[in-house]
This record gives structure tokens, C-alpha cells and sequence, in this order.
């Protein structure tokens, strides 16, 4: 089992920038590849960003690429969210997500793919 416990989020205005974070323990963190979800209210869950277990590889939804950044430092166990140039359509309640795979070089974008995920936390920029 992996627990995945978050810290981070909150209100900002728009243009700012938030770091929500998300720190696993019971596995091996490095052997797994992170990911992050968001829900706005009366929306589904979709994809926002996600990282290799190796941190070489990323991907990213449209909607955030060139203002978020995920990171991970496997020492720390520790999976990062860096979120810049806030809007209000980027309210939501956002998730990590942890998923074992062998390979350092795969990422995963659909919330399927998953196997653990974090308690969300609450992101709101206000106009």
C-alpha cells in the first residue's frame, strides 16, 4: 500500500502561483510514476499533469502547459505541483495519484491508470 498525503493548495488571486505538494510512504516511491487530477465543481475529474518515476518525463493537460510544472524529489518522497499564472477556471479540488511501474520512463494521464490516490485539496483563485 502507498498512503499519499497532501499539503499545499489554497486561495490566491489571479495571476499567482501556488505548490501543492504530496508525500507518500509504505512503497518505494521512486518506483512510481505520479500523477495529478483536478475537479471542479459540478465537472469530472480530469487530468492535469504527470511524472515518470525517474522524473525525466512529463506530460501535460493544454489547459496548464507553460504555467504548471510537476516535480518530484524520490529522496523526499515527494511529488510537487508548481502552478503559475493562475485563473479562475483553474479552481478546483485537486488529487496526486501513484501508480507501480517497472519502467522509469512511463507516465500515465488517465485517472484508470492509477492504483492510490492522495485526500484532494482545495485550489481557488479569485478574480
Amino acid at each position: 500500500q502507498v498512503q499519499l498525503v497532501k499539503s499545499g493548495g489554497g486561495l490566491v488571486q489571479v495571476g499567482g502561483s501556488l505548490r501543492p505538494s504530496c508525500a507518500a510512504s509504505g512503497r518505494t516511491f521512486s518506483s512510481y510514476a505520479m500523477g495529478w487530477f483536478r475537479q471542479a465543481p459540478g465537472k469530472e475529474r480530469e487530468f492535469v499533469a504527470a511524472i515518470s518515476w525517474s522524473g525525466g518525463y512529463t506530460y501535460y493537460a493544454d489547459s496548464v502547459k507553460g504555467r504548471f510544472t510537476i516535480s518530484r524529489d524520490n529522496a523526499k518522497n515527494t511529488v510537487y505541483l508548481q502552478m503559475n499564472s493562475l485563473k479562475p477556471e483553474d479552481t478546483a479540488v485537486y488529487y496526486c495519484a501513484a501508480r507501480f511501474t517497472y519502467s522509469g520512463r512511463y507516465y500515465y494521464t488517465l485517472s484508470d491508470d492509477y492504483n492510490y490516490w492522495g485526500q484532494g485539496t482545495q485550489v481557488t483563485v479569485s478574480s
